[in-house]
C-alpha cells in the first residue's frame, strides 16, 4: 500500500479545500466509491457511511465527519449531552469542579443558562420569573450562520412562533426546536463593539479522545458599538457576530472582514488586564473544549476512518470568563480576506498532515492518522490524548505564544 496515489472527493468547491488536494498532487476521484479521502457536508454522511445498515467505510478511506457528529454540534444535543456529563460528574459531590476518570479537575459550566423548547418551557418560565429583566437568546436548533435567532425579554415574545396561538403554550409545537440561552449582556468588548473567538479543534478519535488545538483563530467583531438597550434588541447587526449577518451592514469592511487574530487578541488582553488573567482565560477556554468533548464520548460513534475539524464559537465576557456558544461540525472554509485565507489554507493541510496515515503517501511523511505520536504537527498541538494517559490541556496551558499551544 506504500505510495498510494490518492483519490479524493468533496461536496464543496471551495478553494481552500480543493487546492489543499491539488498542492499535494492528489487525484479528483469520478467514481462514487473509489476515493481515499471525502470532505462531505454534514447531511450526506448517512449515505456514505452508516453503521446501521451496514455501510461501511473501506480500509484505505477516510471520512471528515463521525455518524453522529451532530451530538455535538446540533444546538439541542449539545445542551443535553453537556448537561448529562455534569450531572454525571457531580455524583461525585463537587458541584463547581469535578473530576474526570484521570483525575483532572474539569470546571463544568461552560454553557450559559439554557432550555430546550417547547419540551422545558416550564422550567424556563420558572427561571425567567426569578429575573423578569433578563434578556434571553433564541436559536433554532438545526440552522446556522445567525438564521432565525432572536432576542427575548417578555414570555409573550415566544408566542408567535407557535403553530396555534389560541392553546397554552405548554401544549404547543414550535415550527422547529429551539434552545433559549440566557444572553450574556456583559461581553467583553474592544472600541465598544462586541466580539466571539472562532476557534478549531481536530478530534482524530473519540475512544480513546484524542484532541488538536489549532493554534490559530480569530475574533469576529460585531460592526455596530454594543447596547444592551432594548429599543435595540431586533438589531442583530450589534448583538451576532456571525459573518452571514456582518455583511448586511454598511458599515462592513471586506478588507478585513471583522476578524482579527487570536494572537493579536491575547497581547491586547496582556496589555489591558495583564499576563495571569490572560492566561487564566485561555486555560478556561481549553478546558471547555475538553469538557464539551468528553461530554459526547459516550454516545459517539468511534471509527479510526473518522475525523472532525471542528469550530469551536466562544464569547468572552468582561470579567475574562469564557462561555461556549456553539460547535460547528463544517466551519466556514471561505475565506474573507487575505488573513483569512492563509489561516485555512494552513488549517488544512496541517490537518491532512496528521489524519493520512503515512504508507498511504509517496513522500517521507512521519505523520500518521490516529496513531501520530506527534506532540505538534505545523499550527496544531496535542491538547490530549487518553490513549497515552496524559492529559496534554494541564501539561501545556500555561505555554505562551511562540510556544506548543499559542505561536
Amino acid at each position: 500500500m506504500s505510495g498510494l496515489k490518492l483519490r479524493w472527493k468533496s461536496d464543496f468547491d471551495k478553494q481552500c479545500i480543493i487546492h489543499n488536494f491539488e498542492k499535494r498532487g492528489w487525484t479528483r476521484c469520478t467514481n462514487d466509491d473509489d476515493w481515499h479521502i471525502y470532505w462531505a457536508n454534514v447531511w450526506n454522511v448517512k449515505q456514505i457511511f452508516n453503521p446501521d445498515t451496514g455501510h461501511r467505510l473501506g480500509e484505505t478511506q477516510l471520512l471528515n465527519h463521525f455518524p453522529n457528529h451532530y451530538e455535538l454540534t446540533r444546538k439541542d444535543l449539545m445542551v443535553k449531552n453537556i448537561k448529562r456529563f455534569k450531572k454525571d460528574m457531580e455524583k461525585e459531590n463537587n458541584p463547581i469542579a469535578a473530576k474526570d476518570k484521570d483525575g483532572n479537575y474539569l470546571y463544568l459550566d461552560i454553557i450559559p443558562t439554557t432550555y430546550i423548547l417547547p419540551g422545558d418551557y416550564t422550567l424556563f418560565v420558572e427561571e425567567f420569573r426569578k429575573n423578569k429583566s433578563a434578556m434571553w437568546i433564541m436559536k433554532p436548533c438545526g440552522r446556522a450562520q445567525g438564521k432565525g435567532i432572536f432576542l427575548v425579554n417578555k414570555l409573550n415574545q415566544l408566542k408567535k412562533w407557535a403553530t396555534c396561538s389560541k392553546l397554552p403554550f405548554q401544549t404547543l409545537s414550535l415550527k422547529e426546536s429551539y434552545v433559549i440561552s440566557r444572553y450574556i449582556e456583559n461581553p467583553l468588548l474592544i472600541g465598544g463593539r462586541k466580539f466571539d473567538l472562532r476557534l478549531y479543534v481536530l478530534v482524530t478519535s473519540y475512544r480513546p479522545l484524542k484532541i488538536w488545538w489549532y493554534n490559530t483563530g480569530f475574533a469576529r467583531f460585531c460592526n455596530e458599538k454594543y447596547t444592551a438597550d432594548i429599543a435595540e434588541l431586533d438589531n442583530m447587526t450589534i448583538h451576532l457576530t456571525n459573518v452571514a449577518i456582518q455583511k448586511q451592514s454598511d458599515e462592513y469592511n471586506d478588507k478585513h472582514g471583522g476578524k482579527w487574530s487570536t494572537n493579536n487578541l491575547r497581547f491586547y488582553l496582556e496589555m489591558t488586564h495583564g499576563k495571569g488573567p490572560t492566561d487564566k482565560c485561555f486555560d478556561d477556554i481549553f478546558n471547555i473544549v475538553t469538557v464539551s468533548l468528553k461530554s459526547v464520548t459516550s454516545v459517539m460513534i468511534n471509527d479510526k476512518h473518522c475525523f472532525e475539524c471542528y469550530g469551536y464559537d466562544v464569547l468572552i465576557d468582561d470579567n475574562l470568563r469564557p462561555t461556549l456558544i456553539e460547535v460547528n461540525a463544517s466551519p466556514s472554509l471561505t475565506s474573507t480576506s487575505e488573513g483569512d485565507r492563509v489561516l485555512k489554507m494552513g488549517l488544512l493541510n496541517d490537518a491532512f498532515n496528521i489524519i493520512v496515515p503515512p504508507d498511504w503517501l509517496d513522500d517521507s511523511s512521519k505523520h500518521g492518522s490516529n496513531t501520530c505520536r506527534e506532540k505538534t504537527v505545523g499550527g496544531f498541538s496535542l491538547l490530549l490524548d487518553e490513549g497515552a494517559g496524559e492529559d496534554r490541556s494541564k501539561k501545556n496551558s500555561k505555554k505562551t505564544p511562540g510556544t506548543a499551544l499559542w505561536r
